[in-house]
């Protein structure tokens, strides 16, 4: 966390050479630089007319300027030599001492700021005595040393608030609020965090203390995570950019903070793009403590964004830092993350086993990581039945599903337990108490598993999943809604794959559905039945995909089946769909020397997924539920899907409930339209989309205007470059005129135009992470309340665009739906790039000739539209693209323009 910097005190040596000192200790958080010039002006006047107190002062304000300006190496230099310093009064050189106190603490070393700190006690008087315990109060925090921290604040803010109110007294009664506040929120106690941190924040701005400001400012991103507001979080941590620019290692802070709320709150990639930009700063500036903190949030998004071993190399590094720094507490949080990796990376083994249990057991000794360590001890049972080693696996499930009294579901922590026979067994009820119910449940499924009692097995997932449902709001903490909703996706999953292994049809779509609802919430929609799919479909079929292991499985429902069929091999399918993409990424630069062509990439991925459907899916238009990797598949490439009517659905019951949405088609629905800048056809697409919907009109390609336009219109046509970032997709953005419009700009509306229409490359990419959760653009529209995105899928050229678009909206005018209007678009123009999005099988506007006869027109001629499809024809490109190795993370690129253009997501 962003702690205050350290202490300013008022002079009471009246001398010139130290008031000019202690003016430059104020100036050194106002203007950092001229304090430093000013410091090192003082000291050398205070040097040549041997005045050791104004030497020792300008010292500090030297020492305090670098430090703001995140050089913590040059700051303690600056305080060594000021301590140092002879003939000194002692209350000088405690006060350097206290400076140094933070210092010591931000460069690893907290257990010797607080012997430090012991030094300088006894010479500082008691208004700088409330003002180190300020300052120890960090270091406390870091030590894990939370309730001794706590008091340490309480202390300082006691004697603060009746100091004589000086701007020096001010500055210090808002650091020690907000020191006090990040200590909270190490502990977890949002509301007190968020209190005192507000109260640090009226105080700084009233005193006009605007360094202070900036820093409790600046930890709103974390606090606003933390309490569930994610649009509101990245609203204030573009604000502290703006505010902490300048300043590396508190902006290095702030980043790390907030991915770690990030991390907490389900958003792992999110996370890493934050701590990519964080950890090179806080090394460059030596912030040791910080450092070893975000490089263990890095490691743990490592892992959940499915990269062990970078996992394990970061993780080690932090542990050996943690240790440096005498941080003992925190070793079991990156132990934890070495053993998953290694499990992730070598398979389960006797010594691994004995580890995994051992750091368990380390975990427990925190009350903090309670929770944490009952996930562990399951993963620790599930490795023991990797091993065949069951009685040590029934001897990890046990400790998870002890009993508590009949009637009660929690033995509440702090319940006095008479009935026990020992403390330990207290002890370790109250434990107990801790563990997560769906921990608990996916114990007991696995209990009943190991003793083949499959209706006992499923009976325990199934009660887990209704409690988490009616549980998962009650949740105060958006950390432990997250937890839930993991430890939810793993209950799930493994509800799923016992369905697969009982082959029965109906009971995996039922599963798949209900894995679907918690791996991807924002998605859910309540649970589907196939009767009622099979009536929403009416001559279309629906095929959800299911990944299991190795193997991908397909349930298709029509109206006359319900059917489970296996696929091929999901290695096969990954190595099929990236010479897809790969061939058709070539294509669009114009190489057709260069890599597979895609007509026979796009024939195998077909024979991989479809083939052993097509007997049921005849021509029949289609409803497809991705799993895994296949949110990155462009459908429309595929030679049995082109000029056939496809729609994309998060799950089948997301798909019913887009259709719900759906609105009654209009006569004129409201049509708005925006041209991104750097395209050369983009104006031209927009004016040949809105002549075929009479009354639609322009806005302006900036933010505002969008957001704006999406809370009104019926339609909305964007024409931009598009960026798709696969390990953080809620940083996935359109190019306006004023910047990127982001995938979590529109999580705070209220409402959505219910059909989007997205003219940008790799727009409606999704990436999966390990929860499961299909994330993206065209995703969080529908999250939103949209009926259907169309979406490019891969890179598109600006005239291609021009014309596929040109062409769908003329038909969409005439009243078809979006996916019969882009399968017939796609397949004139020979633009194979674009894909529908949730309720693509119903239209939205009444037709042109519908309307007229509804007017009582029905002789009248029809509407001219002006747009006429656009040869598609494309020249080559003159620039080389460099052959792509993998697409298992798929790279991000900008639609194509005129001249070669591609946005590409920062490494």
């Amino acid at each position: 966390m962003i702690a205050t910097s350290d202490d300013r005190s008022a002079p009471d040596t009246i001398g010139p050479l130290v008031v000019a000192a202690e003016t430059a200790v104020l100036r050194s958080v106002v203007d950092p630089q001229q304090a430093l010039h000013a410091g090192r002006t003082v000291l050398a006047a205070a040097r040549a007319a041997d005045c050791a107190e104004a030497a020792v002062v300008a010292l500090r304000a030297m020492a305090l300027a670098a430090r703001e300006l995140g050089d913590l190496d040059a700051a303690e230099d600056h305080l060594r030599q000021a301590i140092d310093t002879p003939g000194a009064t002692r209350q000088r050189l405690s006060q350097a001492r206290l400076s140094l106190v933070t210092v010591r603490t931000e460069r690893g070393h907290p257990l010797q700021a607080l012997r430090i700190a012991a030094l300088a006690w006894a010479y500082l008087s008691p208004l700088d005595r409330a003002k180190l315990d300020t300052q120890r109060a960090v270091a406390l925090a870091h030590l894990g040393r939370y309730q001794e921290a706590v008091a340490s604040c309480d202390r300082a803010l006691q004697a603060l608030v009746g100091a004589p109110g000086t701007i020096d007294d001010r500055r210090f009664l808002a650091g020690g609020l907000l020191n006090r506040g990040l200590v909270h929120a190490y502990r977890g106690d949002w509301d007190a965090a968020t209190r005192d941190i507000t109260a640090c924040l009226e105080i700084a701005r009233h005193a006009r203390l605007d360094y202070l400001a900036r820093l409790a400012a600046a930890n709103l991103p974390f606090l606003a995570v933390r309490q569930g507001d994610i649009t509101g979080a990245f609203a204030h941590y573009r604000a502290a950019e703006n505010t902490l620019f300048g300043f590396p290692e508190r902006l290095a802070t702030m980043r790390a903070d907030f991915a770690g709320a990030l991390l907490a709150a389900h958003l792992p990639g999110e996370a890493r793009a934050l701590l990519s930009l964080a950890v090179p700063d806080l090394e460059s500036s030596a912030a040791l403590v910080a450092l070893s903190e975000a490089r263990l949030k890095l490691a743990q998004v490592e892992l959940l964004t499915g990269d062990a071993r970078r996992a394990l190399a970061v993780a080690e590094q932090a542990a050996v830092e943690l240790a440096e720094q005498d941080r003992l507490s925190w070793l079991p949080l990156a132990t934890e993350v070495v053993l998953r990796a290694r499990l992730t990376l070598e398979g389960s083994s006797p010594d691994l086993l004995d580890q995994l249990i051992a750091c368990a057991d380390d975990l427990e000794n925190g009350p903090a990581y309670l929770a944490g360590a009952a996930a562990l001890r399951l993963v620790a049972a599930e490795a023991a039945l990797a091993l065949d080693d069951h009685p040590t696996a029934s001897a990890q499930l046990g400790r998870l599903t002890v009993h508590v009294p009949r009637g009660e579901r929690w033995v509440p922590a702090g319940t006095r337990l008479t009935s026990l026979a020992s403390e330990s067994q207290a002890r370790h009820l109250a434990q107990v108490s801790q563990i997560p119910v769906l921990v608990r449940q996916h114990a007991l499924a696995l209990e009943a598993a190991l003793q083949e009692d499959v209706p006992q097995a499923f009976r325990a997932v199934h009660d887990g999943l209704s409690e988490m449902g009616g549980s998962m709001e009650s949740f105060e903490d958006p950390s432990l809604r997250a937890h839930a909703a993991r430890a939810g996706e793993r209950l799930a999953a493994f509800g799923l794959t016992m369905a697969v292994r009982d082959g029965c049809a109906r009971e995996v779509f039922d599963w798949a559905e209900r894995w679907r609802a918690v791996a991807a919430p924002a998605h859910a929609c309540g649970l589907a039945d196939p009767d009622a799919v099979r009536a929403g479909l009416g001559g279309a079929a629906l095929v959800e995909f299911v990944a299991e292991g190795s193997s991908m499985l397909a349930v298709l429902i029509s109206g006359e089946r319900l059917t489970l069929r296996r696929l091929g091999d999901v290695r096969s399918i990954r190595e099929a769909l990236v010479r897809l993409r790969y061939a058709l990424r070539r294509a669009v630069l114009g190489d057709s020397t260069a890599g597979a062509p895609v007509e026979p990439a796009a024939a195998e991925l077909e024979r991989l997924l479809l083939r052993p459907l097509h007997a049921e899916l005849g021509d029949r238009p289609l409803v497809l539920v991705p799993a895994g990797l296949l949110h990155t598949v462009p459908w429309g490439a595929l030679p049995c899907l082109r000029d056939r009517p496809v729609s994309v659905a998060a799950s089948a019951a997301a798909w019913l409930a887009a259709g719900r949405r759906a609105t009654v088609p209009a006569e004129r629905p409201v049509m708005i339209a925006a041209a991104g800048p750097g395209l050369a056809h983009a104006r031209a697409e927009v004016a040949q989309v809105l002549a075929c919907h009479p009354g639609g009109r322009e806005v302006p390609a900036r933010s505002g205007s969008v957001l704006a336009a999406l809370t009104s219109a019926d339609v909305l046509h964007l024409a931009a470059h598009g960026v798709f970032h696969a390990r953080s997709p809620l940083l996935s953005g359109i190019t306006l005129a004023d910047g990127q419009l982001m995938a979590y700009d529109l999580l705070g509306l209220s409402r959505t135009a219910p059909l989007v229409v997205l003219s940008a490359c790799d727009s409606g990419m999704a990436h999966t992470p390990t929860d499961g959760a299909p994330l993206g653009l065209a995703g969080a529209f529908l999250a939103r309340g949209t009926a259907c995105v169309v979406a490019g899928m891969v890179p598109v050229r600006d005239e291609e665009a021009l014309a596929v678009m040109s062409a769908f909206h003329g038909l969409l005018a005439d009243g078809q739906a979006p996916a019969s209007a882009l399968a017939s678009a796609s397949a004139k123009t020979g633009v194979l790039g674009f894909v529908c999005f949730g309720a693509g099988d119903r239209p939205f506007t009444r037709g042109r000739a519908e309307a007229q006869r509804s007017r009582g027109r029905a002789g009248a001629q029809p509407v001219t539209t002006g747009a006429q499809p656009v040869a598609t024809e494309a020249q080559p490109m003159a620039t080389e693209a460099q052959p792509v190795a993998t697409e298992t993370q798929p790279v991000a690129t900008g639609r194509v323009g005129s001249a070669t253009h591609s946005d590409h997501e920062p490494t």
